[in-house]
């Protein structure tokens, strides 16, 4: 029988604070009522300080992160559109395939796993690109995969250095609330991300971030939709409803967790994960192993991907940890099972949460076979976690 508490430190869903969990215990309620919005108007209002935008309008579709994908599509697209993209992960290759069953030109460039989105290629296709056929460009700003975060700035960069008017479509799935993101400064036109990552809910909620030019383009767009129509839930949306039953209780967590992360100021939220992320890093390089992203202005501050040595199966290093240490650990995905396990360090987080995972994984890893010192990177990240936490805890301004 097991005791104790199950340690999470997969990459999403993340722990549940119970603070936020707390909240979600209320009964049912009429969704129609004349009081409702009382409940999600404030949380239209946040989600925009949360994404840093002062123009887009921000949706709440129940779902997950990839309908919102599929919403951000079928809105702003028409059939036989081209777009362009990279493949280097496995977030980015599902991206890619929806695209493509969505009936979408997709131009791909594949690039190793393990990089990040190529800017100067995209920028050197766009300058081609004389007579604007590419009607969007897709960026997955954090490849959950790998552990690998792409500069969007960059992006937007290509975009304005070669005049081109596509759509930046931006996946925040795992980076949007614990990572640097900055939709208008960027010039995002479609930003994704979900309840279950940064925001510290349970699965449930996809949300959108829309640009004035989106939300334009959705007008005349003439893919297929109708769950996702963006002209239904702007109107509904506008006095707090929603044109199908929503996720009541997830509103009230989203209350209680968007009320912590601008209690803690969402910069400090941002240089946390940083600090948290640096330690388990320092852990990884003391145990003589390498991180799939292959630089360090790569890193993610969400996600570490640990490459095992040859010989070994990962898949036996996180079946120990949760057999035998009660402790979940992210699987490798795709062409990268049996050869990695991930941390996630994101959401509900410190530094002796962040111990706990680097312990149990050394114990992990010496079972499976692996020479690892005992206690070598948990020493690693106590000499970054010893640093004094600098924090002005006044609220960021948006």
């Amino acid at each position: 029988m097991k005791t104790g508490l199950t340690h999470l430190f997969i990459p999403g869903p993340t722990n549940v604070p119970e603070q936020v969990r707390q909240a979600m215990n209320v009964p049912m309620q009429d969704m129609r009522a004349p009081d409702f919005g009382q409940v999600t108007m404030s949380l239209f209002a946040d989600l925009k300080r949360l994404f840093r935008t002062k123009t887009g309008q921000v949706m709440m579709f129940p779902g997950s992160g990839t309908g919102a994908w599929e919403a951000a599509i079928t809105n702003t697209l028409n059939p036989g559109d081209k777009v362009l993209m990279a493949r280097h992960g496995q977030f980015s290759t599902l991206w890619a395939e929806m695209a493509e069953r969505l009936g979408l030109d997709v131009e791909v460039i594949d690039v190793p796993w393990g990089t990040g989105c190529p800017a100067g290629e995209f920028a050197r296709r766009l300058d081609a690109d004389r007579e604007d056929k590419i009607k969007a460009v897709f960026v997955t700003h954090n490849e959950t995969a790998t552990g690998v975060t792409s500069d969007i700035a960059a992006v937007r960069k290509a975009l304005d250095d070669t005049y081109h008017n596509a759509l930046l479509f931006v996946d925040g799935v795992s980076s949007v609330g614990s990572m640097d993101f900055r939709m208008d400064d960027w010039g995002v036109d479609l930003a994704v991300t979900g309840s279950q990552k940064g925001l510290m809910l349970p699965a449930g909620l996809g949300i959108l971030a829309v640009s004035e030019k989106a939300m334009d383009a959705s007008k005349s767009a003439t893919m297929r939709r109708a769950y996702f129509e963006f002209a239904d839930m702007v109107k509904l949306n506008a006095d707090g409803y929603f044109p199908y039953t929503p996720p009541t209780q997830l509103f009230h967590g989203m209350r209680k967790s968007l009320d912590r992360i601008f209690a803690e100021g969402l910069d400090n939220v941002i240089a946390r994960h940083h600090r948290l992320a640096s330690g388990v890093r320092a852990g990884v390089h003391a145990w003589g192993l390498s991180l799939v992203a292959e630089h360090p202005s790569l890193y993610s501050d969400t996600v570490s991907a640990i490459r095992v040595p040859d010989g070994t199966d990962a898949r036996d290093v996180i079946r120990i940890a949760y057999e035998d240490y009660c402790t979940s650990l992210g699987s490798g995905l795709a062409r990268l099972a049996g050869k990695v396990f991930r941390i996630g360090h994101l959401g509900d987080l410190n530094e002796g949460m962040c111990l706990t995972a680097l312990s149990v994984a050394e114990m992990a890893l010496a079972r499976a076979g692996v020479p690892v010192e005992l206690g070598s990177g948990v020493a690693a990240a106590q000499a970054v976690y010893l640093e004094p936490v600098a924090r002005d805890m006044a609220v960021a301004a948006e």
